[in-house]
């Protein structure tokens, strides 16, 4: 389990007990300011708790909802527009208005990690959003995934997210063509 320095200092009372499971490694630290009771974590647990508004969206999510197999070099993580900028180096944040933040937002599980992440429908249309900024390889490898799947598509919900955002007529017709 994964703690922040203040959980700690509340379990163990102060930073000298703190500093003392430490030393007999009953307690792990991590990175600053989190802690664990295992000695090794994934990363991404790291990340889920450390940044706990973000949502995974983007290459992340395409890779965890098993769209591509390409190994994202960094984490994609949404966030509102007013949210402080991201330092850390792992991380691509990307900003969005917080009316459109929420939107298709769900909680999966990755490697025994709780993500909270875009679901596939919004996935696709941050696809066709984003379609001129990704390579056409990995665009059309994403699209095909979609194919693959579009029994698992809920269609209803679909078109509920595309009502929502701007150039509505051209996302559904571009997943008119390129999906169904």
């Amino acid at each position: 389990m994964i703690y922040s320095y203040d959980d700690c200092l509340k379990k163990y009372g102060n930073h000298y007990q703190l500093t003392k499971k430490l030393q007999n490694e009953e307690l792990y630290k991590i990175e600053s300011g989190i802690y664990s009771d295992k000695p090794r974590i994934s990363e991404l647990e790291v990340i889920s708790y450390k940044y706990p508004y973000g949502i995974f969206t983007m290459n992340s999510a395409y890779y965890y909802h098993s769209l591509t197999d390409v190994i994202p070099d960094k984490y994609y993580l949404a966030t509102s527009k007013d949210a402080y900028k991201i330092s850390d180096k792992r991380i691509k944040q990307i900003f969005h208005r917080s009316d459109k933040l929420g939107i298709g937002q769900s909680v999966m599980e990755h490697q025994n990690v709780k993500l909270r992440i875009y679901d596939q429908e919004r996935m696709l249309i941050e696809l066709i959003r984003n379609k001129k900024t990704l390579p056409f390889d990995y665009y059309k490898e994403i699209i095909e995934s979609y194919r693959k799947r579009i029994n698992s598509l809920d269609i209803e919900k679909l078109q509920d997210y595309i009502s929502m955002f701007p150039n509505q007529n051209h996302i559904f017709e571009t997943i008119q063509l390129e999906v169904f």
